[in-house]
């Protein structure tokens, strides 16, 4: 964000030895109404800490992950002005993948509460404890820092009112959730006619689709949910399963301009196109593989403009481009994209840019227009670990984030330059001008996605469990 946030990155202050974000595996979800909880800080812990600024001993100062490690006794205290919106939640067992659906309640809402559907998978310590769930998250408000900086003491009825306010404002989840056997590796919903839909692909080495209008009812309805939780006492039931990959898989992703298309893609580099028959439920599969890439193949991204074009990144290091109507060889490739696999891909939805993101922590931006000549428009070195997951802001094309294997969610802007900013001091100076933001407190973030309704609004998942934020940068 160019002006009144000119660092570039959330403020972090070291503060000894407080820190309000929730602890990796405590349950906050775990009241029987299904209400959000957050952990906040006491007030004498807000006192100690001014205590100790105003004695001198401790400096705020900005921290920049991955530049210098904590020393003992140290522990980051979140900054919440940092944020418009702050919320997390845990489903028990982690998820590695999530998909966003989208709602009824209309396009470019900002006004709070607001509320989002999620679709996700576990991978729980045995085969048989998976689920599938569908999760509304409901009455989110913002952080509410405009009310904080009033600063005025207020009188006992005031106070009594806040904690009314306090209450009502207290954020709801529903979960509708289905046995899955074997764990799911990654989750992708569309809407196809009707019906709402889930693709799946586990540890089972199927891909399979799922039909979700029993769970969404539910999340909407306490008279739904009651009959749900009757009848799905079994494992789900997929209404199509595809086993020809032989093997597992992660890449999968649904065409947004034909509706119902899918491609899939294995550890053992084949890829596949489904075909969707007449009927919606079922689909034609090419038992002939695009099968160029030599190695595991991470990631697939149809192209939001061309209804045959689909995009590839792989173990091989490379990125490709496909046309289904000339099998089984690509027609675009970077043999060498990243020094390392490349994990993640986003094509950017009005712009000829494709975003990737490997196991060297880079993050590359390629134009297709130049695609042939093996040279990203821009690399990014923020990360000190893998890159996990990659995605352009589906309503500001410039905006992007990224996350990764140290902890870390990070969000850019192509459209800033040095001279926006003007010039950075101390811990920042280093820093690329494009960096909006590094938001952290997860452990092991595997998957991020904008929502497509809400702006600035990004979910994030992780070994800790869920996060939902828009920070003041976006």
């Amino acid at each position: 964000m160019v002006g009144n946030f000119r660092f570039l990155v959330a403020d972090f202050p070291l503060m000894l030895p407080f820190s309000n974000m929730s602890a990796p595996g405590e349950d906050t979800f775990s009241n029987e109404e299904g209400e959000m909880e957050e952990m906040e800080a006491s007030d004498s812990d807000d006192d100690g800490m001014e205590e100790e600024k105003e004695g001198g001993e401790e400096e705020n100062k900005v921290y920049v992950p991955g530049r210098e490690p904590l020393k003992p006794g140290e522990e980051l205290e979140m900054d919440r002005s940092a944020y418009r919106l702050y919320h997390e939640c845990q489903t028990g067992a982690p998820c590695l993948s999530f998909d966003v659906l989208r709602d009824g309640d209309g396009e470019g809402r900002e006004q709070f509460p607001i509320s989002m559907l999620l679709c996700t998978g576990t991978q729980a310590e045995s085969a048989n404890s998976n689920r599938l769930l569908m999760m509304r998250m409901h009455n989110l408000h913002g952080t509410g820092t405009e009310k904080e900086k009033g600063g005025e003491e207020s009188s006992d009825e005031e106070s009594d009112d806040e904690e009314e306010d306090d209450e009502d404002k207290k954020p709801q989840l529903e979960l509708a959730m289905v046995p899955h056997y074997g764990g799911i590796n990654r989750v992708r919903v569309v809407q196809y006619g009707e019906m709402p839909l889930a693709a799946l692909w586990s540890e089972k080495g199927q891909v399979e689709i799922f039909d979700l209008k029993q769970q969404l009812e539910a999340v909407h309805s306490s008279t739904a949910m009651a009959t749900f939780l009757k009848q799905q006492q079994q494992e789900a039931t997929p209404i199509f399963s595809f086993s020809g990959h032989m093997t597992e898989g992660f890449a999968i992703d649904w065409s947004s301009k034909v509706p119902g298309r899918l491609v899939s893609g294995d550890c053992k580099k084949n890829i596949h196109v489904w075909e969707p028959r007449e009927g919606g439920t079922s689909w034609q599969i090419d038992q002939r593989p695009f099968s160029s890439h030599s190695k595991s193949v991470e990631d697939l991204q149809w192209s939001p403009t061309e209804a045959t074009v689909f995009a590839s990144c792989s173990v091989d290091q490379s990125i490709r481009i496909w046309d289904i109507r000339a099998p089984p060889n690509s027609m675009l490739s970077a043999d060498q994209a990243h020094s390392s696999d490349v994990n993640v891909i986003s094509w950017n939805r009005s712009e000829p840019f494709l975003l990737s993101g490997g196991d060297d922590g880079l993050l590359k931006v390629w134009d297709l227009r130049q695609f042939q000549s093996g040279r990203p428009v821009a690399t990014f070195k923020q990360h000190s670990a893998p890159v996990t997951s990659v995605q352009w802001n589906p309503l500001d094309s410039s905006v992007f984030a990224a996350s990764g294997a140290d902890d870390v969610v990070s969000l850019w802007d192509l459209s800033v330059e040095s001279s926006d900013v003007g010039a950075n001091t101390g811990a920042l100076k280093e820093l690329p001008p494009q960096l909006l933001f590094l938001h952290q407190g997860q452990t092991e973030v595997k998957e991020i996605h904008w929502h497509p309704q809400i702006p600035g609004v990004l979910i994030s998942t992780a070994l800790s469990g869920f996060n939902v934020f828009r920070t003041i940068s976006v």
